[in-house]
C-alpha cells in the first residue's frame, strides 16, 4: 500500500515480459549462440586492442553488438536473420579493407590520418580545431607523459586510434615554452613588468617580452600570457 493506494504488481510481466518462464532457457541458448558468433566475427578484426581500433572498426563492432543483442531476448527475431546480418557486415568489412589496401584516398576517408597537434613547442591551431579535442584533454595527456612545459616537446601527433604520440627534445635542446601544470594558469600576466620569456596561453608562442611589447599575440591575437619555463623533463 502506498499513500492509501494498493499497487497490483504483475511480477511475471515485470520480470520476463509477455513470455512464459520456459522462454528463459531459449534466451540462454540464443545468448550462447550469439556470443560465439561475436567472438568468431571479431577474429576477422585481428588482435588489436580497443585503443588501436579505427573509427571504421569501432562501427563494425557496434554493428555486431546491435545485430546480436535483439535475437538474444526477442522471440520474434530468429537466429538465422542475425547470422545473415553478421555475414553481410563481415563481407562489407572485408571488401572495404580490400579497397583500403589498394587506395590511400579510401584509407584516409575510412580510417582518417594522423594529425600534428604540437610542432616545435607550439600548438598547431588549425589542426587542433579540426579534431574537436579539448586543450585540457591534450594537456592532461602530455602531463601523463612527463611533460611540464611545451618547450620540451618537438612534435605531438594524434594517431588514428586517438592515442597521442610525443617526440621530445634532448635535454640540452629544451627551449622556453608554455608551462602546462594545473596551477600555471593562475600566473597569467596583464602586462610585461620585467623583460623575460613569456608564452601565449592560447597557441604556446614564446618570445622575450618587455614593458614596450604588445600584449596581442602576433600568431593568434590572444592577449593572455604566462611566464615561460625552460624546465627539463623528468623521466
Amino acid at each position: 500500500m502506498l499513500n492509501g493506494i494498493y499497487l497490483n504488481i504483475n511480477w511475471q510481466s515485470l520480470l520476463i515480459g509477455d513470455e512464459d518462464w520456459t522462454f528463459l532457457w531459449e534466451v540462454m541458448l540464443r545468448t550462447i549462440i550469439m556470443t560465439v558468433m561475436i567472438v568468431l566475427a571479431l577474429r576477422v578484426l585481428g588482435k588489436r586492442g580497443v585503443k588501436q581500433l579505427s573509427i571504421f572498426e569501432l562501427v563494425v563492432i557496434i554493428s555486431f553488438g546491435s545485430a546480436a543483442g535483439d535475437p538474444m531476448i526477442y522471440k520474434e527475431i530468429g537466429i538465422l536473420s542475425a547470422i545473415l546480418v553478421f555475414i553481410v557486415i563481415i563481407s562489407v568489412y572485408r571488401l572495404i579493407m580490400y579497397f583500403i589496401g589498394k587506395s590511400k584516398t579510401v584509407e584516409n576517408m575510412m580510417e582518417g590520418q594522423p594529425i600534428c597537434l604540437i610542432r616545435e613547442g607550439r600548438f598547431s591551431i588549425k589542426n587542433f580545431k579540426k579534431e574537436l579535442l579539448g586543450s585540457q584533454e591534450l594537456l592532461s595527456e602530455l602531463r601523463l607523459k612527463g611533460v611540464s612545459q611545451l618547450g620540451q616537446v618537438q612534435t605531438a601527433i594524434e594517431e588514428i586510434s586517438g592515442d597521442i604520440s610525443v617526440f621530445f627534445y634532448e635535454d640540452e635542446e629544451v627551449k622556453y615554452g608554455l608551462p602546462i601544470m594545473p596551477d600555471d594558469e593562475d600566473k597569467a600576466v596583464q602586462q610585461f613588468d620585467i623583460e623575460a620569456y613569456y608564452s601565449c596561453s592560447f597557441c604556446g608562442y614564446t618570445a622575450v617580452k618587455n614593458s614596450l611589447s604588445s600584449l596581442v599575440c602576433e600568431h593568434c591575437e590572444s592577449s593572455e600570457w604566462i611566464p615561460s619555463s625552460n624546465r627539463k623533463r623528468v623521466n
